[in-house]
């Protein structure tokens, strides 16, 4: 069956949000083959993004967590500021548990891991259209593995991400206008938050949970 036999109101009509042309042309071939479904438009970046969405008013958005000009969570946050019914659906290689809370948390209706059968991500376009919410077991999974932890505070992931830049204690306290005793103090509340044996691998598992971005 082909898009062209079904009337038009009754196909879901797609706009996916990805840097990548390889991973847009993926997307184009696996919804191409599904008969009530079809991309309208593609986007690279997120300001490209919110523009498409204004002319296009797709029904579901698929939309990349990281993108050139600003982050897919931002852009979910402007498209939904303008259109409160944007169903979006968060494409990505990143499984950090904070990432996934951000997305969730700005009003995507759905996560789906670039590494998942494609069979999963049109039951996921579906099942969003719907109205419904979509969260798979794995990613289900990875937010309950820290739903219970607190959280870094903003000025902590300052620090981590001065760290991450490899400056010293007492060049963190300079920029920002700290003492390095306060610094030490941000430090060793990170490693117990995060369960780090030290301040290198503090930043791995920061970065691997999307706490913070290199």
């Amino acid at each position: 069956m082909t898009h062209a036999t079904i009337p038009d109101a009754s196909i879901i009509r797609i706009l996916t949000v990805d840097d990548h042309p390889f991973v847009r042309e993926g997307l184009v071939t696996v919804i191409g083959k599904q008969p009530d479904m079809a991309v309208i438009a593609q986007a690279a970046t997120g300001h490209e993004g919110i523009e498409q969405f204004r002319v296009h008013r797709p029904d579901v958005t698929l939309m990349d967590l990281r993108l050139p000009d600003m982050s897919g969570v931002d852009t979910t946050i402007a498209i939904r500021s303008e259109s409160r019914d944007a169903r979006i659906v968060v494409l990505t290689t990143f499984e950090g548990d904070v990432d996934i809370q951000r997305a969730f948390a700005a009003g995507a209706k759905a996560y789906f891991l670039k590494n998942m059968p494609p069979k999963d991500l049109v039951e996921i376009i579906r099942h969003v259209h719907a109205g419904k919410k979509r969260v798979p077991p794995e990613v289900a999974a990875r937010l309950a593995e820290h739903m219970a932890e607190e959280s870094l505070t903003q000025r902590e992931r300052n620090v981590l991400m001065q760290v991450a830049g490899g400056h010293r204690n007492r060049e963190i306290a300079e920029l920002l206008a700290i003492s390095e005793d306060t610094v030490k103090t941000h430090l060793k509340h990170i490693i117990d938050k995060l369960g780090a044996r030290d301040r290198t691998e503090a930043v791995t598992i920061a970065v691997r949970r999307g706490i913070i971005q290199l």
